[in-house]
């Protein structure tokens, strides 16, 4: 079972997805920015749902079976290993789920990012 707060006791999706564990531990010092591994904070059972869940979308990507595969997702998988997109991809889905749970809003599959609305 897992024990998640409720989405609006966090200040944003980015804070939600800390909460969870699945942002890197930062090791920057004097001006140089370095991360490490994720860091493993929150609920276990629901940071390995998503990042299985996304590991899962991947494999079909990867297989070409991935029907409207996201550009973010096709280019990160050309500079980056495939788990640590696995946990990037988890990471973004985290942030989605927030913001729907939040608003109340149903999730739109061709929703223009908000740089995007103001360009046109």
């Amino acid at each position: 079972m897992m024990k998640t707060p409720t989405p609006e006791g966090f200040r944003s999706s980015r804070h939600f997805a800390a909460w969870i564990g699945l942002t890197p531990k930062d090791h920057s010092t004097a001006g140089k920015v370095r991360l490490g591994v994720i860091t493993r904070a929150g609920d276990e059972a629901l940071r390995s749902t998503l990042v299985v869940g996304a590991t899962a979308l991947l494999r079909r990507v990867r297989d070409g079976r991935g029907r409207n595969s996201s550009p973010w997702l096709l280019d990160l998988l050309k500079r980056k290993p495939p788990k640590l997109v696995a946990v990037a991809l988890a990471n973004k889905i985290a942030r989605i789920a927030w913001k729907m749970v939040v608003t109340g809003e149903a999730y739109r599959t061709n929703a223009v990012p908000p740089s995007m609305a103001c360009a046109a």
